[in-house]
């Protein structure tokens, strides 16, 4: 069924879709055979390390496209889209610790380390059927969505937008992140869900584990671009940018605004929880810092360097945003900061279009070049 979506939106596709999915499929190509076939000393090899890594670049791409799907294509801005990244996260931690059992430090075939440290009694209701992987997967999907269709339902029936909106969604994440702090909240704590072990009985730290995790880190970015694009081209789609533009005359047309608001949201937040459930097997750790409201802005500065309503720009402006940030972090970590911020200003004021708009100037003056050569 996923095959067939793939392969008919393909087929319908504009030629930046194709480009898309040729540069996904070439990338998914490329870094295993550079991982597996290149020596270990040449300079071409990568380690498991940066599979992993880029494997969490494109799950960052990923979340930074469920962005763009409302703010670029809605104008809903959303400065607490990393709760949702974080929920999809926490459901995919909590099914790795009841995968454990008993080869947990303290031995329990059901209580997870923590809570044995803590003299837990009981599992906390959350947790149950979290041992089962069909149960975690719709959870990923439903958790988030459910959220975000509670949170929306209420925020659009109320009208509240602009500003407004982008408010109280940063104190929906930081209300998120200081109820996970708490210990007696059955998360983890401060430490967050760590020390996974193995998915569906394969090791988290073996080779082929880490390949096939950024496979599916591949084909899942490939089928949110496809889900995105095919709604953003829809009637749906038309009407999401007319209230954009003007939602007062949309209003006045009589659509009722606020549902196709919420589907968006609702949407967008599914696939942000799609994204932190592969990215958490490929870094190891989920803790509440992702719920931080520092986390959802830098996500909005993604998506306004790679092009606001473009989704393609807004995937590039995530992953080059984590590749600087991997490099600074590195090499100059007291200024990480100050680059982002600095990044943010820039593009604000020299790049309203983002990379994408430059690239689409440079495509425009090379045509009219060879046109006047004509």
């Amino acid at each position: 069924m996923i095959s067939n979506f793939i392969i008919l939106n393909i087929l319908r596709g504009d030629i930046r879709t194709k480009a898309f999915l040729l540069i996904l499929l070439f990338i998914a190509i490329i870094v295993p055979l550079l991982n597996i076939y290149v020596p270990a000393g040449s300079f071409f090899h990568l380690t498991d390390y940066h599979i992993s890594l880029f494997g969490k670049y494109l799950t960052y791409g990923l979340l930074a496209l469920s962005l763009d799907l409302i703010w670029g294509y809605c104008g809903i801005l959303s400065l607490g889209h990393g709760a949702f990244f974080a929920l999809g996260g926490y459901c995919i931690g909590i099914h790795f610790m009841r995968e454990i059992g008993p080869r947990g430090v303290y031995g329990d075939p059901i209580l997870p380390d923590f809570m044995v440290f803590l003299n837990w009694s009981d599992l906390p209701l959350a947790w149950y059927g979290f041992d089962s992987f069909s149960y975690t997967l719709l959870m990923i999907i439903i958790v988030p969505g459910l959220l975000a269709f509670i949170f929306g339902w209420f925020a659009f029936k109320s009208r509240v937008n602009g500003v407004y909106f982008s408010i109280i969604t940063q104190a929906m994440t930081y209300a998120l992140m200081l109820a996970f702090f708490q210990n007696d909240f059955g998360f983890g704590g401060n430490n967050g869900l760590t020390d996974f072990k193995d998915v569906l009985g394969f090791s988290l730290q073996n080779h082929t584990t880490k390949i096939f995790l950024f496979l599916l880190s591949v084909l899942a970015l490939a089928i949110g671009y496809l889900v995105s694009n095919s709604l953003v081209n829809s009637h749906s789609g038309v009407v999401l940018k007319g209230i954009r533009d003007q939602e007062d005359r949309l209003r006045f047309l009589g659509y009722r605004v606020e549902n196709y608001k919420l589907c968006a949201f609702v949407v967008s937040a599914m696939l942000a929880g799609i994204a932190g459930a592969l990215y958490v097997p490929q870094v190891g750790i989920i803790n509440p810092g992702e719920f931080a409201p520092l986390k959802s802005i830098e996500v909005v500065v993604w998506v306004a360097l790679g092009g606001r309503g473009t989704l393609f720009g807004a995937i590039l402006g995530g992953v080059i945003v984590n590749l600087a940030k991997s490099y600074f972090t590195v090499n100059f970590p007291e200024i990480w900061l100050y680059f982002l911020g600095g990044l943010f200003v820039l593009v604000t004021l020299f790049l309203p279009n983002g990379l994408v708009g430059v690239i689409k100037k440079i495509f425009v003056f090379i045509k009219n070049k060879k046109e006047k050569s004509f």
